[in-house]
């Protein structure tokens, strides 16, 4: 496994106990998967994602990401309408691997109920949970 240290934390992120992080733009939820859950899920083959308009309460799960060794459902961080789907995904799921907080988002969510992001770890918080 990764040395903790080396792993990317972001500070201006929102974090999930379950490992994924919400970049908020305006109303707009961008989430994706941390880079500590893609390195424990190590090569990742495939990324099921959710239809664009899809209605989801936070915590529902929004899809599922299969790599080498596991299959793991991701959770959405807030509640809120699917607006858009990372569709490069389908055909390299391993950006998801290469830049989890970049290239490797994966849904974008119009953010119904903001004070949910209150319930969501800082990068602290977040460092805190993966260590143990």
């Amino acid at each position: 496994m990764a040395e903790l240290k080396d792993i990317i934390i972001p500070n201006e992120l929102k974090y999930t106990n379950t490992h994924e992080w919400i970049r908020v733009d305006n109303d707009i939820g961008i989430i994706g998967i941390t880079d500590y859950a893609q390195r424990e899920l190590s090569d990742i083959v495939y990324v099921e994602l959710p239809e664009v308009n899809k209605v989801v309460n936070q915590g529902d799960v929004l899809g599922t990401i299969e790599a080498v060794k596991a299959v793991s459902d991701f959770y959405s961080p807030v509640s809120g309408t699917v607006m858009e789907v990372n569709s490069e995904l389908k055909s390299a799921p391993e950006l998801v691997n290469k830049e989890p907080y970049v290239k490797g988002w994966m849904v974008k969510i119009k953010i119904t109920n903001p004070q949910e992001l209150d319930s969501l770890l800082n990068a602290e918080q977040y460092r805190k949970t993966i260590s143990g």
